[in-house]
């Protein structure tokens, strides 16, 4: 269920992400299809509160700095150590491919560090993007994480959709892809979840944070070499993982 007010202040300030410029409040209510009146009263509501302000009268609205200070005192709790994202970093050089951190959020794996391939066909993948634990490598190497039950837990709260051939559509299902992945050493998809993308993911405790590192692309590309990638992934995991410590 999606709290319609709160999805708006959301989607305006991913709006002002893309535009990167001042908006009017009749193009921001023209953009979404919203009611000016609405509008209105969520610009004054974030203006009022200091997130948003008017850089010149009547040029329209844009964020203020404000956001920028909240983000960085929020990440601070809960920063992922530097080596991470170099981690990353190397995969989708190495590979060609996007390369990400992903955490656990209930029954889905989100998306907190990205390193987006350059490549013109490629998988599309931003920092906040989510998707099934159960029905993709990078949720299945966090499954590998919890004790069976917590997978139990997680599973009750899952609707299994057929979101593709391969996706597994029962508890059976996802226990027995695990016990596979662990046999062959790291999880993998090919199309599970999105259609023509396959990928490889192995898990990536830190402290006791449960994460994963993923490498995905287009099937046609990365299919016949996802073994490999994922043996570069753990070789690169294991280069650059402090030794000294549990981060």
């Amino acid at each position: 269920m999606i709290v319609r007010q709160a999805a708006n202040v959301l989607e305006i300030m991913e709006f002002f992400a893309q535009v990167r410029k001042p908006a009017t409040l009749a193009e921001i209510a023209d953009h979404f299809g919203w009611p000016r009146s609405s509008t209105f009263n969520l610009l004054a509501t974030l203006s009022e509160k200091g997130y948003l302000y008017e850089p010149r009268p009547r040029a329209g609205f844009y964020p203020t700095p404000r956001w920028l200070a909240m983000a960085r005192m929020i990440s601070e709790v809960e920063p992922l150590p530097p080596w991470t994202h170099t981690l990353i970093s190397d995969l989708s050089a190495e590979t060609g491919e996007t390369a990400s951190i992903v955490a656990p959020a209930g029954v889905m794996a989100v998306f907190i560090d990205v390193v987006e391939s350059q490549a013109a066909i490629r998988y599309f993948a931003t920092i906040g993007h989510r998707v099934p634990i159960h029905a993709t490598a990078s949720g299945r190497a966090l499954l590998l994480q919890y004790s069976q039950e917590e997978r139990d837990s997680v599973y009750r709260k899952i609707e299994f959709k057929q979101y593709g051939p391969s996706t597994p559509i029962s508890i059976e299902a996802v226990e027995a892809e695990l016990r596979i992945s662990i046999e062959r050493g790291y999880c993998q998809s090919f199309g599970d979840y999105s259609r023509d993308l396959a990928g490889a993911a192995i898990p990536l405790p830190i402290g006791d944070r449960r994460l994963s590192v993923v490498v995905a692309g287009p099937e046609f590309r990365i299919g016949p070499k996802v073994a490999d990638v994922a043996a570069l992934i753990a070789r690169t995991v294991d280069r650059l993982r402090p030794k000294t410590t549990a981060a």
